[in-house]
């Protein structure tokens, strides 16, 4: 009995350490993403209505965390990979380059070819608020299950203060009341999601409100899945507050990796809420775009989560990028002996999942054919096509399809394909693949 336990335990941790050589290796320089093709050599300029208030090298992206805050030895403000109880937010200042010139950085921004590296900096954190810790605690011997006043009192008050914050970073930019949620998957920092934010808030054009949740990761690959599990209600209480700003009209969600688990479990559960009041949860939360990159999530999991409790049916449209070229994915196959649904193919679906996925006009799958880069796990950031693809769903709002200005190639097995130099100028119009 003790030399099965003993080779079990051996592999377990084997495996561990490949997952541990997937992060190092998928880590990358903290540089402004790759342009985007969609900019290159095109009239398309991202950056023309930019207020001039925002014409800057400087990014301030609202994060929200439930990492745990302590204070460095020069007494700054620090978030690490432990786990908190209550839910932060604040302002984190992201530079590109330093004393770089808007002019400058609108011209690097716009060259496949750039004369300057463009690296990003970030922090100290500035926290602007906190709710208070849950679970939530209750007036002892009612019986009824009512909330403390006290507490109630100090949620408001903290919700009031992060409407407040969304509210003026919307008055900037009026004409695009709407924010965009970055959720991160496993092994990031709250400045490499922050870095992210960034990089997709100055390629849309500096629009609506960049907002960076970042849950307790960083550590070995259990301990960063099990706090996407921990964090899911106060993604909850998060996603609530956002929504009630009045000024706010949009929320788009884009999730990581394993943030996406994170982002569908947090949904399921509001939608059965609305469900159960009578309320549209659409409508309530102001969900508009859900874009699920390289999800490391279980296929079949994934079938039940949203085709039976129709999650994507709450969001405007939802977009799912996968790719059979990430190692990254490959590995956590291997793991869990399990497909993932950011490595799927049509065939590895049975036919519930495939009609869910592929026959709704609110929901697309899009396959990545295009030349691997190190892991082929972040492509959705660091690849110039499916930035470029992105940029259409959260900027422009376009629909898949050459006559919306998203020349996909729209395959028999009802998935979608972007191929290397897609959107580029002078990029054929795509048909559908016989």
């Amino acid at each position: 009995m003790i030399k099965p336990a003993y080779s079990t335990t051996l592999h377990l941790r084997w495996r561990t350490h490949w997952l541990v050589a997937v992060a190092v290796l998928c880590g990358c320089a903290h540089q402004l993403m790759p342009t985007p093709n969609l900019f290159i050599g095109s009239p398309d300029d991202p950056f023309a209505g930019v207020p001039s208030a925002l014409q800057t090298n400087r990014v301030d992206v609202l994060y929200v965390t439930d990492r745990l805050g302590e204070d460095d030895k020069k007494g700054k403000l620090q978030y690490g990979f432990e786990r908190c109880r209550s839910l932060s937010f604040g302002s984190l200042i992201v530079e590109i380059d330093s004393n770089l010139s808007w002019d400058r950085l609108t011209r690097e921004s716009r060259t496949q070819n750039r004369h300057l590296a463009l690296p990003l900096s970030g922090g100290p954190p500035r926290r602007q608020g906190q709710f208070p810790e849950t679970p939530p605690p209750h007036i002892a011997g009612q019986g009824s299950g009512k909330l403390d006043p006290k507490y109630v009192q100090q949620l408001d008050d903290a919700r009031n203060a992060l409407v407040n914050e969304v509210s003026r970073r919307v008055a900037q930019y009026p004409a695009h009341k709407e924010a965009t949620v970055f959720v991160h998957g496993y092994d990031y920092s709250l400045n490499e999601a922050a870095f992210v934010s960034a990089d997709l808030w100055h390629f849309s054009g500096r629009r609506g409100v960049p907002i960076a949740y970042s849950w307790p990761s960083g550590q070995k690959y259990d301990y960063d899945r099990e706090s996407g599990e921990f964090t899911v209600y106060h993604l909850k209480q998060f996603l609530r507050a956002l929504a009630s700003c009045p000024d706010l009209e949009k929320i788009n969600i884009v999730a990581h990796s394993r943030g996406c688990d994170t982002v569908l479990s947090a949904i399921r559960e509001l939608n059965i809420e609305s469900r159960a009041a009578g309320e549209n949860t659409r409508s309530q939360l102001k969900l508009e775009n859900l874009i699920l990159a390289a999800p490391d999530l279980d296929l079949g999991v994934a079938g039940q989560r949203i085709a039976a409790e129709g999650l994507f049916s709450v969001f405007k449209r939802t977009t799912v990028y996968v790719s059979t070229q990430d190692i990254a994915l490959s590995l956590v196959t291997w793991m869990f002996q399990s497909r993932r649904l950011g490595a799927a193919r049509a065939k590895d679906m049975d036919h519930g999942q495939w009609r869910v996925l592929t026959e709704s006009d609110q929901t697309q799958v899009i396959d990545l054919r295009l030349p691997r880069v190190g892991m082929g796990h972040s492509y959705f950031h660091t690849d110039p096509a499916v930035s470029s693809d992105l940029i259409r769903i959260l900027r422009d709002d376009r629909s898949p399809g050459s006559e919306n200005g998203r020349p996909l190639i729209h395959r028999e097995d009802g998935f979608w394909e972007i191929r290397e130099n897609y959107l580029k100028p002078g990029f054929p119009t795509a048909k559908r693949k016989h």
